[in-house]
């Protein structure tokens, strides 16, 4: 984040900007303790847990509490150094924010393509990369998720994929929606984008679609609306079935297992090429965040962003209420004013969305990012922004569209993790990277997810989920540099067909959760 400066020391707390109101406890500390704080000794006036915030300015009750330079709440009563700062003393309040459209913006200076890094990807005919090849069963509908199921542990069960060993598995992807919703509007619409954007994704081989036939998302509908008939038609990468059409669910999944066993020779007939890093489109999320989250592993994952962009790739930032009172971070960044204002635009949509199903903006962060020392959601997303490091926001897109641009990116989705890696996904993300603090328990197929704790011990406690341990820059001192540079090599090594944890465990299919808008009928 532009203005701060982190120095890890062998302090108990970190001062993250001389302006800052509060410090970070780096471990926990009992009341009465002293520390040091850039020069000033602070007395611990209550106990403060690893991650929580420590008072080092007196503030009085309605003023603004700063972290990272930057507005994080109101005071609610008076605070005295060494006070604990949390949920008791701090809350939301009305902030001023100074967008100044495209005042940060400045064109990346790309390394030369003769020096870019690249990995072992898989290029398809229709000149894209992929990651990863699976084939897929995909459900139009809940009411043929069971079918779709079926058809996919057929397959498995049967053996025939040890024939095939380029085929990385058949997966189902299932959902609770696509009836008893309008027939037609913002709903549909955006479930239709994602349904098409997962059966044309590279990291899929081949796909088959499976519907009921009575349902609001009806597959005619579906096929048209997203111009699917061309891939419909040749049949060796795209097929339909709806139950009630070909004579029932057996049937059903007697013909699916059919239709994808002939599509095995050819997603088998694939081998990994080198391919440079600019065909990576890395979905940025967080989840189960906590206070160190925006000190190590969101800004060494920016860091890393920097790195990939750098070298032609892409990055889609998203989870717009997780912005939400940082979004002038981002305006400044924009390449034009219609970029800065596409994206307050969707902030006015959200504003607008909470109100009328009687929320607010601010019912975050979650129970557990508060027991991790968050307080408000304008220090939830000060930390959260900085995933996207430090380039410019080259354009903003709407949940599950295509992405089409080159570098940095925005696209709206709701906070819940699975939801908002699912319209990545359908954009076109390829891998994903995914920071957390508290142990978020979540994979991704078709795109792998390289999961970076925030913590030390986070990492060894959940050490069967966590890629790569972003607590190093607490204990080994290691800069959002240093670590942002062996993100990025992980990146490619995964990209190259290196297992992440979440895969090696089994996660991905049942993560498959398309944003649910508008009325159940």
């Amino acid at each position: 984040m532009s203005g701060v400066s982190i120095q890890f020391l062998k302090s108990p707390v970190v001062l993250l900007h001389p302006d800052d109101d509060v410090a970070i406890a780096l471990r926990d500390l009992q009341a009465g303790a002293s520390v040091d704080v850039a020069g000033t000794r602070v007395v611990t006036r209550a106990a403060i847990p690893a991650g929580h915030k420590l008072a080092v300015r007196a503030r009085r009750s309605g003023e603004p509490v700063h972290r990272y330079a930057q507005v994080i709440g109101n005071a609610t009563t008076a605070i005295e150094p060494g006070d604990h700062v949390h949920s008791h003393n701090l809350a939301v309040g009305t902030i001023s924010l100074d967008h100044r459209f495209g005042a940060g913006y400045a064109p990346t200076v790309l390394v030369p393509e003769a020096e870019r890094a690249t990995f072992q990807g898989i290029r398809r005919a229709d000149g894209r990369v992929a990651t990863r090849n699976h084939l897929a069963v995909i459900a139009t509908v809940n009411c043929s998720a069971t079918v779709a199921r079926a058809i996919a542990t057929e397959i498995t069960r049967s053996g025939v994929l040890d024939g095939f060993p380029n085929v990385d598995g058949v997966v189902a992807l299932t959902h609770g929606s696509g009836c008893g919703m309008d027939s037609a509007g913002e709903g549909i619409d955006v479930l239709r984008r994602t349904i098409a954007g997962y059966a044309t994704h590279p990291n899929f081989a081949g796909v088959l679609l499976v519907g009921l036939g009575c349902e609001s998302n009806q597959m005619g509908a579906l096929i048209t609306a997203r111009r699917l008939e061309r891939q419909i038609e040749q049949g060796d990468r795209l097929a339909a079935l709806t139950i009630q059409d070909v004579g029932g669910s057996r049937r059903c999944v007697e013909d699916g297992v059919a239709l994808l066993t002939a599509m095995l020779p050819a997603a088998n007939a694939v081998e990994r090429v080198p391919v440079p890093a600019s065909e990576l489109v890395v979905g940025l999320q967080c989840g189960g965040s906590d206070g160190y989250s925006g000190i190590t592993a969101n800004p060494a994952l920016g860091a890393a962003v920097d790195l990939l962009v750098a070298h032609g790739g892409t990055a889609i930032l998203s989870e717009t209420p997780e912005i939400y009172g940082a979004e002038h971070l981002l305006t400044r960044r924009a390449a034009t004013p219609d970029v800065a204002q596409k994206l307050l635009d969707r902030i006015a949509w959200w504003e607008d969305y909470t109100a009328r199903n009687h929320g607010t903006m601010d019912n975050n962060p979650s129970p557990g990012n508060k027991a991790g020392g968050l307080t408000t959601i304008y220090e939830k997303s000060l930390g959260a922004v900085a995933k996207g490091g430090t380039t410019g926001l080259i354009d903003v897109y709407e949940y599950a569209d295509a992405v089409a641009a080159r570098g940095f990116v925005f696209m709206d989705t709701p906070g819940y993790d699975p939801v908002s890696v699912t319209g990545q996904v359908a954009g076109g993300a390829n891998l994903v990277c995914f920071t957390t603090g508290r142990g978020s328990a979540y994979g991704c197929i078709p795109s792998p997810s390289i999961k970076l704790a925030t913590n030390t011990a986070l990492f060894e406690r959940q050490s069967d989920d966590i890629d790569v341990n972003c607590g190093e820059m607490l204990d080994c001192d290691l800069s959002a540099a240093e670590m942002g540079e062996q993100i990025f090599a992980e990146m490619l090594r995964v990209a190259s067909g290196g297992a992440t944890k979440s895969e090696a465990f089994g996660y991905g299919q049942d993560e498959f959760t398309p944003w649910i808008i508008g009325a159940t009928m």
